[in-house]
């Protein structure tokens, strides 16, 4: 793929990172291989940030040989959209909710499951073991390819327009926006809610015009997304961690030669490792934030909402779904049975 400097420079002023590209050893013109990374969070977000240090480095270890143009903000398409381009080789890569990801990779789901893990101590030995390899594998199964480390999104929280969720009632009628997921469906339906599948980029508008009544989301979101606009009160509820795995096209990938692979996996993986510190210090300061634009925060207790799923057996569906081999990954990752 052979690109010139105007193209080169266009792209990254476009995404407001012209100064990735002033990094080289050789001429842009040179780069023989230009790709494009999209993701749907704001250029302020920690996982953008820390993109824009890695596809820096790349640049220049490559020695311009590999030149990454970020798109954020949905700015190629929503989620499902942009699903269908990674597939396509639209874009070569692409960053997506593993929970999004299960309406192409049913069981990338699994980290997902309502309450399941407790605190980042069993998630990132469970997401960078066991039970990450195993759902790579399941999308390699539909032709996609994954890095190794998963990004942090964080543990999601419900925010509202109307009052403070404190307990599983409060959610019965309640009209929430939740992600294209059947898992956020089905969870939301077992709590009597009505959730309505709406891509993020539509999010803030469905929230503005009184579409839906709340959503649900890790804390970072809310600032960078400005929901805190929109939405008065916040619920934490630590409902469900989610991530963001870098998906890859395949015969995008395996055109670049093993050293270019080697580099790019170097420098995502790493920062990888960075976004998730910088989201964890993100939420011990955010709600403080948060609070100073009005909003008001509450902490119910969880096993109210664990046992709802329990009666309503929403466990004991997923675990039909997922299959006994997944389940068993899950429940050995976080140490605890679920059903």
């Amino acid at each position: 793929m052979n690109v010139n400097r105007r193209t080169l420079l266009l792209g990254a002023a476009t995404t407001g990172i012209a100064t990735t590209f002033s990094i080289r050893t050789r001429p842009a013109n040179a780069a023989e291989f230009t790709y494009k990374f999209a993701n749907n969070q704001t250029l302020t977000h920690p996982m953008n940030t820390r993109a824009k240090e890695a596809v820096a480095k790349i640049l220049e270890e490559s020695g311009g040989r590999m030149a990454i143009n970020i798109f954020p903000s949905s700015q190629l398409g929503a989620d499902t959209d942009m699903l269908n381009q990674v597939r396509s080789g639209g874009v070569e890569m692409f960053s997506l909710s593993p929970i999004i990801l299960s309406t192409l990779v049913p069981n990338a789901s699994l980290n997902g499951v309502g309450f399941a893990f407790p605190s980042y101590d069993k998630v990132w030995p469970a997401m960078d073991g066991e039970l990450g390899k195993y759902v790579r594998g399941e999308i390699e199964k539909k032709g996609l390819l994954t890095l190794e480390k998963i990004w942090d999104n964080g543990f999601r929280q419900i925010t509202s327009s109307k009052g403070p969720i404190e307990k599983p009632k409060d959610l019965e009628g309640f009209k929430i926006r939740v992600p294209v997921s059947p898992l956020w469906t089905s969870m939301f339906t077992a709590f009597g809610s009505a959730p309505a599948s709406i891509n993020f980029a539509e999010t803030y508008t469905a929230l503005q015009t009184g579409i839906v009544d709340g959503q649900e989301n890790p804390l970072a979101i809310l600032t960078t997304a400005k929901l805190f606009e929109v939405q008065k009160y916040v619920s934490m509820t630590n409902h469900m961690w989610d991530g963001f795995w870098i998906l890859l096209n395949r015969r995008s990938w395996q055109a670049l030669p093993a050293d270019l692979q080697g580099i790019v996996s170097k420098h995502f993986n790493a920062a990888a490792e960075l976004q998730r510190k910088d989201v964890m210090g993100l939420n011990a300061t955010v709600q403080a934030e948060l609070e100073g634009k009005g909003m008001k925060f509450n902490k119910p207790d969880g096993a109210l909402f664990q046992e709802k799923l329990r009666a309503a057996n929403f466990y004991k569906d997923w675990k039909s779904k997922y299959g006994d081999e997944a389940w068993a990954i899950l429940e050995k990752a976080i140490g605890k049975s679920l059903s």
